[in-house]
């Protein structure tokens, strides 16, 4: 039997917007957009390579809108690799994504960390090797 990391969900505040930032501004495709009950929808994105993918899902009541922009409690959340660091960067910034610091070199790989359009962070990481 073999698993993969398929999908993970991110509580976001708004579905329309969340799909502008990450098909837009990082380059992501929308995989699906289902209405469900209730207003609800099933919107995954991810990026044009493959790999894991991200579940969109609309903040419902306080508990969950108090997680947007803070679901791992100011740690990196996520990590989008590339092979072409400075291709990428320079891409990501064209497109208005806001870096929080200078690329760095560390013993794993190139990377930088940048904000989504909540305040998660992110890793963008080219992996040495």
């Amino acid at each position: 039997m073999t698993l993969a990391l398929a999908t993970m969900t991110l509580v976001v505040a708004d579905y329309d917007s969340a799909i502008a930032f990450y098909c837009q501004r990082l380059g992501f495709t929308l995989i699906s957009d289902t209405a469900l009950d209730a207003g609800k929808r099933w919107v995954v994105v991810g990026p044009e390579g493959g790999g894991a993918r991200l579940l969109l899902a609309q903040a419902v009541g306080p508990t969950q809108q108090a997680a947007i922009g803070n679901q791992t409690g100011g740690r990196v959340m996520g990590f989008v690799e590339t092979d072409d660091f400075a291709g990428e960067h320079a891409a990501m910034l064209a497109r208005g994504v806001q870096f929080i610091e200078a690329p760095r070199d560390e013993a794993y790989g190139r990377v930088a960390v940048f904000i989504d359009l909540y305040g998660n962070k992110w890793d963008l990481i080219e992996p040495k090797g």
